[in-house]
């Protein structure tokens, strides 16, 4: 299941940039976060605020790239360039598709996170 949720090459890179002590609290920022701006970009649907939809889309990308979640990740840069073509009527099946897989990204990294 890892593998295919979160790439391990990614993930050892960034380990390897950050180091073994610093990538654990990275881990807890990212599981704090996420379903903050998971709920922002939900609440930003909901208010037709294709600007506010698009930074939440961005950040969500940008931060799980950079882990690993490629899948996650490239979710959320579809999100993020309906926000900036501000063409949110669509979106709907989508945001819950990433709110969906939230948890198996979240899981795998909690994972990740024991093994250092």
């Amino acid at each position: 299941m890892l593998e295919t949720v979160i790439d391990q090459a990614t993930f050892e890179n960034l380990k390897a940039m950050m180091g073994a002590d610093y990538i654990g609290e990275l881990i807890d920022a990212y599981l704090e976060e996420t379903p903050l701006t998971l709920a922002l970009l939900k609440k930003a649907l909901a208010g037709g605020n294709a600007e506010v939809f698009r930074r939440a889309a961005h950040s969500i990308k940008s931060s799980s790239a950079s882990f690993g979640a490629i899948h996650f990740s490239a979710q959320a840069r579809e999100l993020e360039m309906l926000g900036k073509e501000e063409k949110l009527a669509g979106a709907g099946e989508k945001v819950e598709s990433l709110m969906l897989d939230y948890p198996r990204v979240a899981s795998a990294l909690g994972v990740l996170k024991d093994g250092i």
